[in-house]
């Protein structure tokens, strides 16, 4: 009995560090929403979050001074996750506007809604613990942040397909090309299995070639 032949897993896009510094750059930080999304953007690249980690994130989940974060992962398997000070400064801007904007929200106009939706009230009393709330819901949704990654994208770059899943790739990408060890990446990305981390990550036949020369004794 024959097989069928295995399917080519298509890999992410991924960027390369060009392209990321300039991705991290695009949004607007004079603008408390445009630090917001800068916080978001430099979490996604220095930590590497599914974005449904990201969106369930609590406030009470980072660590500032210890620049560390706790992730529930898939199967509620929990894990801390480091992250750099390019990305604490961001977050630490954005939570200097975070209060404010609370405190402004709509909480202020009363008022039930229909069709089993929150009242105003409840929307922002959900919002209190979100690290990244979205006022006229309680969290903002993967799908806002999936929009605020192609719009940031589409405004510094020409390249079609990035999306929060790709920034996960491009930041287990450039660990591996810069040397981490394949194990160590599998505990950061909360992967049950390395050969999941193994498909995940990505090394063109450049960086293969410079590894051989670098380490072979008779490359």
């Amino acid at each position: 009995m024959l097989s069928a032949p295995k399917r080519d897993q298509n890999l992410p896009a991924h960027l390369g560090e060009v392209e990321i510094v300039r991705l991290l750059e695009t949004p607007d930080t004079s603008a408390p929403l445009g630090r917001r999304d800068r916080a978001i953007l430099e979490l996604f690249y220095a930590s590497g979050l599914r974005l449904s980690e990201l969106v369930g994130l609590d406030l009470a989940d980072v660590n500032l001074p210890g620049r560390m974060v706790r992730v529930l992962g898939k199967g509620r398997k929990e894990r801390l996750v480091p992250f750099n000070r390019s990305a604490a400064d961001a977050i630490l801007a954005w939570l200097r506007d975070r209060e404010a904007i609370l405190a402004g929200c709509c909480c202020r106009r009363g008022g039930a809604r229909s069709g089993g939706q929150p009242t105003p009230r409840e929307a922002c009393a959900r919002s209190r613990g979100a690290a990244v709330p979205e006022l006229s819901r309680g969290r903002l949704t993967g799908r806002s942040i999936h929009r605020m990654v192609r719009r940031c994208m589409a405004q510094c770059s020409a390249r079609f397909g990035i999306s929060p899943h790709a920034l996960r790739h491009t930041f287990a990408t450039h660990l591996l090309q810069h040397g981490a060890d394949l194990r160590a990446i599998q505990e950061l990305l909360g992967h049950a299995r390395l050969s999941t981390t193994q498909r995940y990550t990505h090394v063109d036949v450049a960086q293969l070639m410079s590894v051989y020369r670098k380490a072979h004794p008779r490359a």
